[in-house]
């Protein structure tokens, strides 16, 4: 990848429900933090917390981001999120197509200061 396209990231994260999900996606993207968020509805979540196993029906959201966004999104998610601790996934992406990059690149950042 050149130098000049950004190192795009995908971040995974889950939500309690549709709503949740559609309200961190809407505001992340308005704050420059992801360019797009993508929401799978209909996941269930088995998982051990505090000792027990849990079964939760969750959202699913896949937020496209690049590099150098990805420590102030972590950090607006969990001022936003109402679990006690979000999933919190980071997945490099080793490439893409030019245009979507520059889409990427062009979608996030400088929107809002939440320095």
């Amino acid at each position: 990848m050149p130098d000049l396209l950004p190192r795009p990231h995908i971040v995974l994260t889950s939500a309690g429900s549709a709503d949740e999900g559609r309200r961190l996606a809407r505001t992340l993207v308005e704050e420059g933090l992801a360019a797009c968020v993508t929401i799978l509805l209909g996941a269930e979540s088995i998982y051990r917390w505090k000792g027990r196993v849990e079964t939760a029906d969750e959202v699913v959201l896949l937020l496209k981001t690049t590099e150098e966004h990805v420590a102030a999104l972590e950090c607006r998610l969990k001022e936003l999120h109402s679990y006690e601790t979000p999933e919190f996934l980071v997945l490099k992406v080793a490439g893409g197509s030019g245009e979507y990059l520059e889409w990427l690149k062009s979608s996030v950042g400088g929107l809002v200061d939440k320095g």
